[in-house]
């Protein structure tokens, strides 16, 4: 078997692993439970709280992700390596792991006078995105950090030779080259964001009608054996999913912002 041959089967024996998952679902799939499963008003609502807190989470993952990779990208600075290797904390770091230290530091005196004096995070909807916040965080920024190392710093230095400020050469030049990559990075982090389970059921809880993201409405609905309802709630999350991914598929092939 020559080398194309072996790559093209190891692909399709991992397309092949996760898309006999999918088709395992449909073993127990009733279409007319489908749409009643859907209307329901828990339902609806954990799909609106996990849109609505991961769309939060992805837009302030990029509103700190996005100059942290710049820095990391262009800039020279002491402690670069350390941070470089911290943000990949939250890849490596099991996500029950990260919501039970996001719980402790809300135990902490500092922590206690947040929840006291400030915003309410534990087993409430500011945890749910912070708790995703923790998790993407990471991920934006090394994501983002690709795109721009894509685009080379001499752009930007003509940009300034011609007399533009440093925040000029980068909203006129840098971004827009870098936009495809960083609107890929914005999606697939928006995406990762709407499965988290681990940091979101540590820190948030699995109140009903509260703090039921779409995760949570699984978990609760499989340690209660509805085994109906679990598979029509994996159904529509995996379709959340893949969308996003067939978004970041089409987003590559618009062409650059000039």
């Amino acid at each position: 078997m020559n080398f194309r041959k072996t790559t093209v089967y190891a692909a399709l024996v991992l397309f092949l692993f996760y898309a006999v998952l999918i088709l395992s679902l449909l073993t127990f799939f009733e279409g007319k439970g489908f749409w009643e499963v859907l209307r329901a008003p828990d339902t609806l609502f954990s799909i609106r709280l996990s849109l609505l807190a991961a769309t939060l989470a992805m837009l302030l993952a990029v509103a700190l992700g996005l100059p942290a990779a710049y820095a990391l990208s262009r800039a020279s600075f002491p402690g670069k390596k350390l941070v470089d290797t911290f943000l990949e904390l939250p890849m490596i770091m099991s996500p029950i792991a990260l919501g039970a230290a996001l719980l402790i530091f809300f135990n902490t005196p500092f922590g206690t006078i947040i929840q006291e004096k400030g915003i309410l995070f534990v087993f409430e909807f500011p945890g749910i995105v912070l708790a995703q916040f923790a998790t993407i965080a990471g991920l934006a920024t090394r994501l983002m950090k690709t795109a721009l190392d894509e685009i080379s710093p001499r752009y930007e230095a003509v940009a300034r030779s011609l007399g533009s400020s440093a925040w000029g050469a980068f909203w006129k030049i840098t971004f827009p080259l870098a936009f495809r990559g960083l609107i890929s990075a914005m999606i697939l982090c928006w995406a990762k964001a709407v499965g988290e389970f681990g940091a979101t059921v540590t820190l948030a809880g699995t109140m009903a009608f509260k703090t039921e993201t779409m995760p949570i409405a699984i978990f609760m609905a499989l340690a209660s054996a509805d085994i109906r309802k679990t598979i029509i709630l994996i159904l529509i999350l995996a379709g959340i999913g893949l969308t996003a991914l067939y978004a970041v598929r089409f987003a590559a092939k618009t062409p650059q912002i000039l």
